[in-house]
Parts: structure tokens; sequence; C-alpha cells
């Protein structure tokens, strides 16, 4: 068995040391808010938080997780209050939809770290998510305005 902090709960899951955190979030706890893209960790899909900061699950084992808390979509917020969740909703950033768990939890580690951040500070932090159907500039408005959200 493996313990796991995700989204505030201590769990015990059955898996594999080396099962990647992505398939023990949706297959084994239910928790099919984080996507499978690529399997690669290149395209943002699976993002999630590990400590606040945003990571790949699709290529990080559980065993390398330990006790370190795991943010995934689901517990950002209970009730999609969270400012970048409000800015999505309110620019009606997805087309698809399928990227933008990954990029709702890359944006929201980004305005922890930096609560004001400049289009090159988005760029930046934003550049490992891909959006296929191109959302780029509604993901930056909405990103500016959650920081505005955010500083009430």
């Amino acid at each position: 068995m493996t313990k796991l902090n995700v989204n505030g709960k201590v769990v015990e899951v059955d898996v594999d040391p080396e099962t990647p955190l992505l398939w023990v979030l949706r297959d084994a706890m239910g928790l099919t808010g984080t996507k499978f893209g690529c399997g690669m960790a290149l395209c943002g899909a699976c993002t999630v938080h590990l400590n606040g900061s945003p990571v790949r699950s699709c290529q990080l084992p559980v065993s390398a997780v330990g006790d370190q808390a795991i943010t995934t979509i689901e517990g950002l917020s209970p009730d999609r209050s969270h400012p970048v969740q409000q800015a999505w909703i309110e620019l009606d950033v997805p087309q698809c939809g399928y990227c933008q768990s990954g990029q709702i939890m890359s944006a929201s580690a980004l305005l922890a770290e930096k609560p004001r951040p400049s289009d090159a500070d988005i760029d930046a932090a934003m550049s490992g998510n891909i959006c296929r159907c191109g959302t780029y500039q509604r993901i930056r408005a909405a990103i500016r305005r959650a920081a505005e959200i955010k500083a009430g």
C-alpha cells in the first residue's frame, strides 16, 4: 500500500510503486480531471501540483511522491471559487477543454508565486502547456483577470 496526501486527505492505494501518478489519480482514485495527453510530459494536460509546484503526473512514478502534498484540479477549490477558475469561466477560455485542467493548474501555480505576472512571466510559466485549439490569447487574458480577482 502507498500512502498519498491528495487534495488535503491522506489516502492509501494499492498500486505498483512505478505506476505514474496520473494513473493512480485517475484509475485508483477516480480523479479524472487530470488528463492524459502525450504520456511523455511534453503537453501539460496531466499537470498537478506537488507541494504547490506544477509537475507532469504522466511521467512521475508514485514512489517518487512520498508524503508531498498533491493537488489536482478537483482539489483547487470545491466550488470553482479559485480566482483562476473564476477567470476561466468569466472569459469563456476553453474551446474543446481537454487541456484546460493542466492550463489552470499551471496558471494557479504561477499566480501563487507571482501575484502580478508580466507577459514574459505568463509565457514562461505556460510554455509547457499545449492547447491544440489555440486559446493562448484567452488563457493569457484569463491569467491577468485571475490576478485582478485575487488582488481584490
